[in-house]
């Protein structure tokens, strides 16, 4: 098969992890090992965005420092969007914009780095471009600490949220263990649909330091329920750590807990489960609460990175650049875990529009019959994730990023 010889772009979306930019090495690196093929690398300012007004970073030998710091930077060092496309059929102006961008630069090969939204964005662009016959490869990167595209047996950056959870997790429940009469702490974590994350507070208990109760979106959350689960403990201990998902929803599947402000996508906006639930325990049970709320630092605690989850973020962005040279398109890369012990994983490849359009939630025998915590099932299928520490750079204290400009 002849390769086609032209420039790749490359670009990040959605909600950063800490090893996106692990991600965006991988890309780089695997790029620059093939310029026969790929002469330029492009990345966008900003995704997709960055791509329709023409704003880009040209990545040169200028940026060789830099590029080696991705391994060790959070956020998205190129800048990161929530932009939704419309179909074609409802406005097909974008597309048409990014047919002539990609023309105009000899754009090839197209990879975005994102979670489900983002491979609904790629396998748009790649619907109209087939329609249009412009030859070019699109490839989907995967990152969300959700870990919830499915598909693939987990998501880089889940594995790195996962250890921070838990090592945070744990770290609170020995502070609070310091009197003889403690509190209810509720700690929030993320997760919409899908309790991965809120799940991964339970490896803390591994060394006898982890949440008493844990409650996940994918079994209904009874208040009434929840006030005799949090007695129970607190009676029995004196005071009783919980961990619980922001998108927590009750037996009619409503969230039980959001505000009425969507996202460009239709998202509602989450949060302040932890704080309401404090109050209701407060009031109700007249115990002295404490609520935490993880917030933007479960995704973005680089000093907490598996090495793990870093080597693998890597290895998807260099995958992804073998696929496209290989003349594959509108695919997604995807992991196969082969085993826990010792943890090997391999890599393949899924249709970009199934893997936009179904969130992958936690099997049902990886939670309690209670629907209060978790499974040996889910413990042995996080644990190998968040092995390994991938060390980070300092200097006079403070971490070292990456400066892209």
């Amino acid at each position: 098969m002849k390769k086609l010889i032209g420039n790749l772009m490359y670009g990040q979306s959605g909600g950063p992890t800490s090893v996106i930019n692990a991600s965006a090495y991988g890309v780089i690196k695997k790029a620059r090992e093939n310029q026969d093929i790929i002469e330029n690398i492009y990345v966008m300012k900003h995704g997709i965005q960055g791509a329709l007004n023409e704003e880009f970073f040209l990545i040169d030998e200028d940026y060789n420092e830099n590029i080696e710091l991705l391994k060790h930077t959070p956020g998205s060092a190129f800048g990161s969007v929530r932009y939704k496309l419309k179909s074609e059929e409802q406005d097909d102006s974008d597309y048409k914009k990014l047919l002539e961008v990609f023309k105009k630069y000899n754009i090839r090969y197209f990879l975005y780095n994102g979670g489900n939204d983002s491979m609904d964005t790629c396998s748009k662009i790649a619907s109209f471009m087939k329609n249009q016959s412009y030859d070019i490869h699109i490839i989907g990167v995967p990152k969300t600490i959700d870990n919830d595209l499915p598909y693939t047996d987990h998501t880089p950056g889940f594995g790195s949220a996962a250890k921070f959870i838990s090592n945070i997790m744990a770290e609170i429940c020995y502070d609070m263990s310091a009197y003889p009469v403690g509190k209810v702490t509720i700690v929030e974590i993320m997760g919409r649909h899908a309790g991965w994350l809120t799940a991964s507070s339970a490896l803390a208990s591994i060394n006898g330091f982890g949440p008493d109760l844990i409650y996940l979106p994918e079994r209904p959350f009874s208040i009434e329920r929840f006030k005799a689960d949090v007695k129970k403990v607190y009676d029995e201990k004196n005071h009783c750590l919980v961990a619980v998902s922001e998108g927590i929803v009750n037996e009619l599947g409503e969230f039980v807990f959001a505000s009425k402000e969507k996202d460009n996508f239709g998202h509602s906006q989450l949060g302040g489960v932890a704080a309401k639930l404090s109050q209701l325990i407060a009031d109700e049970l007249k115990i002295s609460t404490r609520s935490v709320e993880l917030s933007s630092s479960q995704r973005s605690a680089s000093h907490f990175q598996s090495l793990t989850d870093v080597e693998e973020a890597i290895s998807v962005g260099e995958k992804a650049v073998e696929l496209a040279m290989n003349g594959h398109s509108d695919v997604m890369v995807g992991i196969h875990r082969l085993s826990n012990d010792p943890y090997q994983v391999e890599y393949e490849y899924f249709n970009l529009a199934k893997c936009a359009n179904e969130e992958k939630k936690m099997d049902d025998d990886m939670i309690n019959e209670e629907g209060n915590g978790v499974t040996e099932k889910f413990i042995q299928y996080a644990l190998p994730l968040i092995q390994g520490e991938n060390q980070p750079k300092y200097h006079l204290g403070i971490q070292k990023f990456a400066k892209i400009k």
